[in-house]
């Protein structure tokens, strides 16, 4: 299978489901299961800014509107979390088996994080952003000691899906978690519930297993996973990147004020400025909105004067390091899209 057939697959198949452009609806949990409620430990989430009348997606991404993508055809599985079991085993100092009550008695933890697909396109919308809990899969790692020659930790779900994940992206102090609940909420079937892996930093596909039942600690030469094997890159680190909602592509606006906003991030590094070109002005600052950190995104908006006439917009991102988001065009196969995204209005 070639790398451009990952796309086609998961088209082919529906697996990739938007809601609100699919509608996927959300799968309530079987009487007696039981998760890990955090609804006690409240975090701190940015508001929305008012100016932009509402029409921005929110920071943080509802359940229902998250964007899905797995390989599980047919039937999400159904699992009862009363004899759910993770086994973690391979380069491990002592192999052990946790049931949810294990997980359920260490530290609970809550991060937002930004999830995004390597299928995603310049300006897509296969991300969204989430408030996690669970427990920090590094303090999981601790019960069963990490070899220190280990690189890989493979991840199998349990319909069989494999993900492999850098071992040092796990263990380098970003929130890697085991999660069970998604903004508030035990995890629905649809996103992994009992339990699933999310890494700050790293593309789903190497980073995001659902309904997760294994996890073994290897090396890169002794195993290649599921999307490995059909030609995308291993390690999958998310890539810097902006969009532009607003104003709408094609959109006929009023003259006069025009709220351009949009969202930007930049993984771990965090978001030093958005910049918007007008045409072909020179770059400007945005204002960008309060965010958590640099495992998220981040809104930002231009109040653009205009009279009539058409416009082109581009926006790109620079991280606090100083990088700028590059503006070479590239597919998502095999590491991810790159490139500036644009758009055109008029004004009337």
């Amino acid at each position: 299978m070639t790398n451009i057939s990952r796309r086609n697959f998961l088209g082919s198949i529906g697996i990739v489901s938007v809601a609100g452009i699919f509608g996927i609806s959300r799968l309530g949990a079987k009487t007696g299961q039981r998760f890990i409620d955090l609804s006690g430990n409240p975090i701190s989430i940015p508001d929305a800014d008012p100016t932009v009348n509402g029409q921005l997606a929110p920071y943080i991404t509802p359940e229902e509107s998250f964007f899905r993508i797995d390989t599980a055809i047919g039937a999400i599985p159904e699992i009862d979390a009363n004899t759910w079991t993770l086994r973690i085993h391979g380069m491990v100092d002592k192999e052990i088996t946790l049931s949810l009550a294990d997980i359920a008695a260490l530290p609970q933890v809550e991060h937002i994080i930004t999830l995004g697909c390597v299928s995603n396109k310049v300006g897509g919308d296969l991300i969204g952003n989430a408030s996690w809990g669970g427990v920090l899969l590094a303090d999981v790692l601790q019960l069963a000691g990490v070899n220190k020659s280990a690189e890989q930790l493979v991840s199998t779900s349990v319909d069989g899906w494999t993900c492999g994940t850098p071992v040092s992206a796990v263990l380098d102090g970003r929130p890697a978690m085991l999660v069970t609940s998604m903004n508030g909420k035990p995890l629905s079937p649809v996103h992994g519930y009992p339990v699933r892996m999310i890494v700050p930093g790293l593309f789903g596909y190497v980073s995001a297993t659902k309904w997760i039942s294994d996890i073994e600690i290897t090396t890169w030469d002794a195993f290649d996973a599921y999307w490995v094997r059909r030609g995308w890159s291993a390690e999958g680190p998310m890539l810097s990147s902006s969009r532009i909602d607003l104003p709408r592509p094609d959109s006929v606006v009023t003259t006069g004020t025009v709220n351009v906003g949009g969202f930007a991030w930049a993984p771990r590094a965090g978001i030093q400025t958005v910049q918007l070109k007008v045409n072909d002005a020179a770059w400007v600052d945005c204002e960008v909105l309060a965010h958590d950190s640099g495992d998220t995104w981040a809104q930002w908006k231009y109040p653009l004067p205009v009279t009539p006439g058409d416009y082109s917009l581009t926006v790109r991102v620079i991280d606090k390091i100083g990088n700028e988001q590059t503006s070479e065009e590239r597919d998502v196969a095999p590491s991810g899209a790159t490139g500036l995204h644009s758009i055109s209005f008029s004004a009337a």
